[in-house]
């Protein structure tokens, strides 16, 4: 057992889902285990968004149960968390946590693979960790194209992502597309952890801006992406973000119940 974290992590239920209450060092750490342990895991960072996609979507749901790790991308899942007993759990942001493993992969010389977001994106990306983490081994990366594979083309990417024999593979196709895939391709690809981070490209690579820290801790960082990204994201915060609030205080005040789905 690592210190500071249970030999079986524990799950929280929000609306259904087993959200685990960590925070970034432990996951850092559980990360790094299961590549000592020859483990094939994978991570999904999740958020308001994750938990109201799951409402609807069962595969989401199930992806999001049966993953080594489903963190608290935001801050709400994080209070959440406190609230039930677990007060070290900490917010595990998808951007904060690629950054923080790349840092650790300098030292350790962990090789890791990028699998989404636009070919400038990603290309950007890699340019700034390279250039930020002096050591840091880039195993590959790969930019899909935003239509659906072949089977040929998708077993020539596991191939791919294969041969170049990563340690960490981060996936950025988006939420819900990236949790499917994370979900139909662990096992396939021989890496300790795949991890779906979302916008963690984009950010990572400058393509987009970031809230403030004072907003990001205390929640408020979907005003700012809503600001900067009206069209795109208005339903997913003005309307999820509103459902969520009603079934979070039904649930916390004992009014509804979710069944345990892991």
């Amino acid at each position: 057992m690592l210190a500071g974290i249970p030999s079986e992590i524990p799950r929280v239920n929000i609306l259904g889902v087993g959200v685990t209450p960590v925070n970034l060092p432990q996951t850092i750490n559980i990360l790094e285990n299961w590549q000592a342990e020859g483990r094939r895991e994978y991570v999904l960072c999740t958020c308001v968004h994750g938990i109201m996609e799951a409402q609807r979507d069962p595969e989401i749901r199930s992806a999001l149960n049966r993953s080594g790790l489903t963190t608290e991308d935001g801050m709400p899942l994080v209070w959440w968390c406190q609230r039930r007993g677990y007060p070290n759990a900490g917010r595990v942001y998808g951007p904060d946590l690629l950054l923080a493993m790349c840092e650790r992969a300098a030292q350790t010389g962990h090789r890791h693979y990028f699998y989404g977001g636009s070919p400038r994106v990603v290309e950007a990306m890699v340019s700034r960790l390279v250039a930020r983490f002096p050591g840091l081994t880039i195993a590959g990366y790969r930019s899909p194209p935003f239509r659906p594979l072949t089977p040929e083309e998708d077993a020539a990417d596991i191939q791919a992502i294969n041969d170049a024999r990563p340690d960490y593979v981060w996936v950025g196709l988006g939420m819900p597309k990236q949790d499917k895939w994370i979900v139909n391709h662990v096992g396939k690809i021989e890496a300790a952890a795949l991890l779906g981070v979302g916008a963690a490209f984009d950010f990572a690579a400058g393509a987009k801006p970031q809230a403030p820290l004072w907003m990001q801790r205390s929640g408020l960082e979907w005003l700012f992406r809503l600001m900067t990204e009206p069209r795109r994201l208005a339903h997913r915060y003005l309307v999820y973000n509103s459902i969520f609030v009603v079934r979070a205080f039904q649930q916390l005040a004992g009014w509804k119940s979710y069944a345990r789905d892991w």
